[in-house]
């Protein structure tokens, strides 16, 4: 082995070594850094391209059957959010409450509970998968989100879909959870605006009146107690800028696909 090849040898070894002491002693340093959370998000955009182009954006979660119901299905997260808004609506069991829809659309639209209820519907059992390691199988039923789209018209801009929710409010109604799809995801067969869970209402731990589902994506994605939906063309203003509740405080990836 000439001496050019075994320096070399020696410098890669040092420099692994090196880049391995850095990763295990020093990862809150570099997640402060402006460079490396860009290598991670465009690591999880590499992740997402390749799980969008091996599954079909129309692929299908797999659907169960009234048989598979799970006997109880669990709150994930808030189980009734603590804003004065939302308990008065409560109160008055939604009889005023409405979903806006706005954004990069050609006309705002509010909905009301029975306005969705009019709209053509969508029921289906599926599993959902919670980041704190439990499954429960549940029979959906909601407007199929694309029905909502098709009022309202997104305009060419439209890139994401954003769900403001009540959980928790600041007092001048301002959402401070949220949750983003993109649009391949808005307009996906299976993502519905859920009003019913096993064919009652939808009761209020599991976030009525109405919630995300978004049967592709784990648990976290599925926004409860929906207020506002929200059409942009970038996440990057949106709160956080990293498109969700979770993503913002604890790290999750955006990208939930499953």
């Amino acid at each position: 082995m000439n001496s050019d090849h075994s320096n070399r040898r020696r410098f890669l070894r040092r420099s692994l070594g090196a880049m391995a002491t850095l990763f295990v002693a020093g990862c809150d340093r570099l997640n402060e850094t402006t460079w490396f959370p860009r290598i991670l998000s465009s690591s999880e955009d590499f992740s997402r391209g390749v799980h969008k182009a091996l599954i079909p954006r129309k692929s299908m979660a797999q659907e169960f059957t009234e048989a598979d119901l799970s006997p109880y299905f669990r709150s994930n997260g808030t189980a009734s959010p603590e804003s004065r808004l939302y308990q008065a609506l409560a109160t008055d069991q939604f009889a005023n409450w409405a979903l806006r829809v706005d954004g990069l659309v050609a006309e705002t639209k509010n909905f009301s509970l029975a306005q969705l209820r009019a709209l053509p519907s969508r029921t289906q059992i599926t599993r959902h998968d919670c980041v704190e390691g439990w499954s429960a199988i549940g029979k959906w039923k909601g407007t199929p989100l694309a029905e909502v789209l098709h009022a309202v018209q997104p305009t060419p801009a439209a890139r994401f879909a954003v769900f403001h929710c009540a959980d928790p409010m600041e007092s001048d109604g301002t959402s401070l959870y949220y949750e983003s799809i993109d649009m391949d995801d808005a307009y996906h067969p299976q993502t519905i605006l859920a009003y019913e869970l096993n064919g009652n209402p939808l009761p209020i731990p599991n976030g009525a009146p109405l919630r995300l589902r978004v049967e592709r994506q784990l648990g976290y994605k599925h926004a409860k107690y929906l207020m506002r939906i929200e059409l942009v063309s970038s996440l990057e203003n949106v709160y956080g800028g990293k498109g969700g509740y979770w993503e913002d405080s604890n790290g999750y990836q955006w990208y939930a696909g499953i």
